[in-house]
């Protein structure tokens, strides 16, 4: 099983890995287009005034332009340690025990904006770089990376992914038609059997989710074992529309 992680727009600063090199990361397949984005990124972050508009960053977020113009030099952490929000909050990767890194390093990968996917422990500098940033030089990061992210997850031959990312990043990378695949849509269930679809909550069921697979570490290489997991752990994993599931969270805890 593979899953797909969106990124966070907030990241922990600093590290103590080393430089980032392309082929340092997992699915080498990629480092063409990861070398393309960090120069296009460094020439960029030469003229604060652009950088910071094209970034679309305010005046406080300023000191962004210097954290990508530091790309090929700064120090790096792992990649599910450097993101931060809710979702990487909820998954807490650096509390977990070394068998469930080793866990997530075989099993979650995250998509970002500059590095294409990458492996959860794969050594990423911090960076500012959206999904819908379109940067000088280079076509749309969905132009740039749809192709070749589908590509990458073909290659890793998966049984079966679940897709845990946002809309937009999904539309970077499709999953491949012929892999086994699940969107998971996280919702709530009224007391009246009504299905509402969550927001804020919605990252924090999928870091609880990813965190629980990784304590508990099972066997599942498709969805039906997925669901029979989720059942046994008290969790509520249900197929929805075709090709989706839904995670479904009680009401009270939203």
């Amino acid at each position: 099983m593979l899953i797909l992680l969106p990124p966070s727009e907030t990241k922990r600063p600093g590290g103590a890995g080393p430089s980032w090199h392309a082929d340092f990361l997992h699915f080498r397949g990629l480092s063409e287009q990861r070398d393309r984005v960090v120069d296009a990124l460094i020439a960029l972050s030469a003229d604060e005034d652009s950088a910071a508009r094209v970034l679309k960053l305010s005046e406080r977020q300023r000191p962004e332009v210097a954290v990508n113009a530091a790309l090929r030099t700064s120090p790096t952490l792992p990649a599910v340690d450097r993101y931060t929000g809710v979702l990487f909050d909820a998954l807490d990767a650096r509390s977990l025990d070394a068998s469930a890194r080793e866990w997530l390093e075989t099993h979650v990968v995250i998509h970002s904006a500059p590095f294409g996917v990458v492996g959860a422990l794969d050594p990423l500098p911090a960076y500012r770089l959206g999904a819908g940033i379109r940067v000088p030089g280079l076509p749309s990061m969905r132009a740039l990376w749809a192709d070749a992210v589908g590509a990458a997850i073909a290659a890793a031959s998966p049984s079966f992914v679940l897709d845990l990312r946002s809309e937009a990043y999904v539309a970077m990378g499709p999953v491949p038609p012929g892999i086994p695949q699940a969107y998971v849509r996280v919702v709530s269930e009224g007391s009246d059997g009504a299905v509402r679809a969550l927001n804020h909550f919605n990252k924090h069921a999928k870091g609880e989710l990813v965190r629980r697979l990784a304590l508990t570490r099972p066997q599942a290489t498709d969805a039906p074992a997925l669901m029979e997991w989720a059942q046994d752990e008290g969790i509520v994993l249900r197929p929805s529309a075709v090709g989706e599931m839904e995670l479904v969270v009680a009401s009270a805890t939203r």
